[in-house]
């Protein structure tokens, strides 16, 4: 435990940041997981709805810092693809 002032107060806003941080990481994984399923399952409606709030939650973790602008332009691409393919 630390004994300065200033560590303690550290310690209490790494743990605030890092459940918002772990919040918006796994509201990504899981939308991006939903679009997939929707994908499996050949709904073309309801994959486009799915395909826009995974773009919006990779975006939102793109500019909080949580991913590099690369992988979020590769997931992005990845998944424009495999809704592309099922037309």
């Amino acid at each position: 435990m630390p004994n300065i002032k200033s560590a303690k107060k550290r310690v209490r806003s790494n743990g605030k940041k890092e459940k918002v941080n772990t919040l918006i990481t796994s509201s990504m994984r899981t939308a991006v997981k939903n679009f997939e399923k929707s994908v499996k399952e050949g709904n073309k409606e309801v994959s486009a709805e799915k395909l826009n709030i995974a773009l919006q939650r990779i975006d939102k973790a793109h500019s909080s810092g949580l991913v590099h602008k690369n992988k979020a332009a590769r997931m992005k691409s990845r998944l424009t693809k495999m809704k592309n393919n099922m037309e």
